[in-house]
């Protein structure tokens, strides 16, 4: 069963690089088909808290508004104000306050469901994008310069552009025979949403441990969503305890700064891993979002860089529109890779220095990090830098 009229655009993937693209793209009058696996969360308890949040750059606040997706997401995004890192193997203690640039915030704490919620509800007064759900694409060609792709219930569309963002297992990066490199870090994150005694402070809160980072992040309703980051066999052990003992633990890693923590929600694993695709784009086809790459945790980037992808996406595709150029052309699709191969190793490569940096117990290492942050923190003009970059800005 074929779908009569092509799409300019067919992406794969209804996460938020897939979301956010489709509604960018429709609001420039593109047609776009989104295949999504699963139908999304739409509903929740009122006081219940997704696992999974994020820390929004403020650039991707800024893709998020000009989307139209921000009113929607706004009443449940915690801004943090500050952000205080230190390590738990000396004194190297650093402290970013938004308000030393003159910023209202160094970025917002949001769940990954209220931000597809609102994309959704922006896809759904868009005249140019069809959603099929539940589907997935289980085949694509490319016969007469435009791709065919073939759903798992047999239609088939066609389209001048496919886009994987269909996360780090993309079946569109592995047919069209991308080679994606893996590396496991060998630890597990533990995630969960925790009560402590005292308020967070709208900051975001991080120690370095010798097993790996634990990151307090603030949320709308006062609790904190804690990642936590740990040898594999540590994790297991953190997830094994009961919960008062798990509490105990979590305090005394976290030297009490919030006081006691007095309650604690579901407790999940997942494991942490590297994966960057060697290319990007090929003839009509691009990669975003963990499609493309997938970096540490520790300092919350691996969204944003994927809201990244999607903003140079559009944008190249928008101008070569303009211009009355193929949007499918390899030409076309390697300004984008270009525009964003650098940006995306850099940041991984960062990850990848922080995390063996901060787990090495060799003194010598131990004392230039503590010498390093205490450093950055006294070197105002740095911090501002650092700053600025971590918003996007």
């Amino acid at each position: 069963m074929h779908d009569d009229s092509p799409y300019d655009v067919v992406i794969a993937g209804g996460g938020l690089a897939g979301l956010s693209l489709a509604a960018l793209l429709g609001q420039a009058d593109f047609t776009v088909a989104l295949i999504e696996a699963r139908e999304p969360q739409l509903s929740w308890p009122e006081d219940s808290i997704d696992l999974r949040v994020y820390a929004i750059s403020r650039a991707s606040e800024t893709l998020l508004r000009t989307c139209g997706a921000w009113p929607a997401i706004e009443a449940r995004a915690c801004a943090y104000r500050e952000m205080r890192v230190w390590d738990a193997q000396g004194a190297g203690d650093i402290h970013f306050d938004s308000a030393e640039l003159g910023e209202p915030a160094l970025g917002h704490i949001i769940e990954s469901r209220v931000i597809a919620k609102a994309l959704l509800e922006i896809l759904d007064d868009s005249g140019g994008v069809t959603r099929f759900c539940p589907a997935s694409i289980q085949s694509f060609s490319e016969p007469n310069g435009a791709r065919t792709v073939e759903l798992d219930d047999a239609r088939t569309l066609g389209a001048t552009l496919l886009v994987g963002a269909d996360g780090k297992q993309s079946r569109v990066r592995e047919q069209a025979g991308i080679h994606a490199q893996m590396s496991h870090y060998g630890q597990q994150g533990l995630v969960a949403v925790v009560e402590c005694e005292r308020d967070h402070e709208q900051t975001a809160w991080q120690r370095f441990l010798p097993t790996g980072p634990l990151a307090f992040l603030p949320l709308h309703d006062g609790r904190c969503s804690i990642v936590w980051s740990a040898t594999t066999a540590r994790a297991r052990q953190l997830l094994a305890l009961d919960d008062a003992a798990f509490c105990a633990a979590l305090g005394e890693a976290f030297e009490y700064r919030l006081g006691e923590i007095i309650g604690v929600g579901e407790r999940v694993l997942f494991p942490l891993s590297r994966q960057h695709a060697e290319r990007t784009v090929a003839p009509r086809l691009a990669l975003v979002g963990d499609a493309s790459h997938v970096i540490h945790p520790l300092a919350g980037q691996g969204v944003n860089l994927g809201f990244k992808d999607v903003r140079a996406l559009a944008e190249v595709l928008i101008s070569a529109r303009q211009q009355r150029r193929d949007i499918g052309a390899l030409s076309v699709l390697r300004r984008y890779e270009r525009a964003r191969k650098g940006d995306n190793l850099a940041t991984m490569l960062a990850m990848d220095g922080f995390k063996h940096l901060f787990a090495s117990p060799v003194p010598p290492v131990r004392w230039l990090r503590n010498a390093g942050l205490d450093l950055v923190d006294a070197a105002a003009p740095v911090k501002r830098l650092i700053m600025r970059a971590a918003m996007g800005l």
